[in-house]
């Protein structure tokens, strides 16, 4: 043993990658201005004319988790657009079609409507933008997607930002106080999947360390990476009052 070494020096612990839960069911679904729309027409599938419905939305906003989350409710299957080819055979209830504006062949989705729309299966299509100005060669196909209901998706507010990253933590077990949760939304992107990550790598490095998540160990962890950006008080002292918890929005 080498003299002079602390004797309370606590041990490295090494992160070790374990399972965390990720729920699609459809309670686990935040709701606030910018997705009320869609998941109003997500539970009525029955209603939606011809049997079809696109959601589209920019990157971030949710769409993927959405619509994992009405297949597995409803039992429908799920399908990426990038690897929709051939002639894709009939699904018992519906089809999701996520990235269906970046299909790998037009003629599949073209037949995947057609049989959906002659066997009165659903489908959900999942896109970025309306699918009436995806840009398709096939006129049939063209024609079809300008007779689809679409309902967008909005940027999420920061109630339901506040709400979602908290519920990252509680599914990681993480225990963050509430001010330093409002001080990492001050600074990562607006974006789900960027709140994952983040939560991910402040779980990584909480374990790494053997130490709570607060502000200088968040600084550490994620002072090198792209979804993270320094706000004009970092260098000011550690304490700053504590912020309101956030209220949270309606889970339906």
């Amino acid at each position: 043993m080498m003299s002079g070494a602390p004797a309370h020096r606590t041990a490295r612990q090494f992160a070790l990658p374990l399972p965390i839960a990720t729920s699609c069911a459809r309670a686990d679904l935040l709701e606030d201005a910018s997705n009320a729309e869609a998941l109003a027409w997500l539970d009525r599938p029955e209603t939606w004319p011809g049997r079809r419905l696109a959601i589209f939305g920019p990157e971030g906003v949710g769409k993927t988790h959405m619509a994992h989350a009405f297949a597995a409710e409803r039992g429908w299957r799920f399908l990426e657009g990038p690897s929709l080819r051939g002639l894709p055979a009939p699904a018992a209830g519906g089809t999701v079609l996520d990235d269906a504006d970046a299909v790998a062949e037009e003629p599949a989705l073209l037949h995947l409507i057609n049989l959906c729309a002659e066997r009165g299966e659903g489908l959900l299509l999942v896109g970025r933008e309306a699918p009436a100005r995806w840009k398709v060669a096939l006129p049939d196909l063209a024609s079809r997607l300008r007779a689809t209901t679409a309902v967008g998706i909005g940027r999420p507010g920061d109630a339901l930002l506040a709400a979602l990253l908290a519920k990252l933590f509680a599914d990681r077990q993480l225990r963050v106080a509430p001010e330093v949760q409002a001080w990492l939304l001050a600074r990562l992107r607006r974006e789900a999947a960027v709140l994952a990550e983040a939560v991910a790598r402040l779980d990584r490095a909480a374990l790494m360390a053997a130490a709570a998540v607060t502000r200088p160990l968040a600084r550490a962890a994620l002072a090198d990476w792209e979804g993270f950006g320094e706000g004009a008080d970092d260098d000011a002292s550690e304490t700053f009052p504590a912020a309101a918890s956030p209220p949270m929005p309606a889970l339906l």
